[in-house]
């Protein structure tokens, strides 16, 4: 077999995965606007909270984000349901929000448990929007 057979598909690897780095850096730059608690700062000085509610959205937005690109049949569509992810990670820290109070002074104040919630709601929210991305 050839080469250029083998890699035949390289520009649509190297579109979507392009195109999925961008989606992350706008959705991190987006998701740590939104918080009330600066997330790299906290980090530089040893916040465990921070660095797991962080670790986890960004976690949380790659599943979906990853599903986006295995399902979608163009740059197009993978655009759309990157950009659906995005709004729906978002809204799931909203919601996480709701539910604890006083949750970005809980983590400025490096309780690992607020960390844990966040992280944690962000993963299981990413999952379930992953596993909604159907062909």
């Amino acid at each position: 077999m050839v080469i250029t057979e083998y890699l035949s598909g390289f520009p649509a690897f190297l579109a979507h995965y392009v195109l999925a780095v961008l989606f992350l850096v706008i959705f991190g730059a987006i998701y740590t606007k939104i918080t009330h608690h600066n997330e790299f700062a906290l980090i530089r000085q040893g916040n465990t909270a921070a660095a797991i509610s962080l670790a986890g959205s960004l976690i949380g937005f790659s599943l979906p984000l990853a599903a986006s690109v295995e399902f979608s049949v163009s740059i197009l569509d993978n655009t759309l349901w990157a950009t659906v992810s995005l709004i729906v990670q978002i809204a799931i820290y909203y919601l996480a929000r709701l539910i604890i109070d006083d949750l970005s002074g809980r983590i400025e104040r490096q309780e690992i448990s607020a960390g844990i919630w966040l992280g944690a709601v962000s993963i299981t929210g990413g999952q379930l929007a992953a596993a909604s991305m159907t062909t």
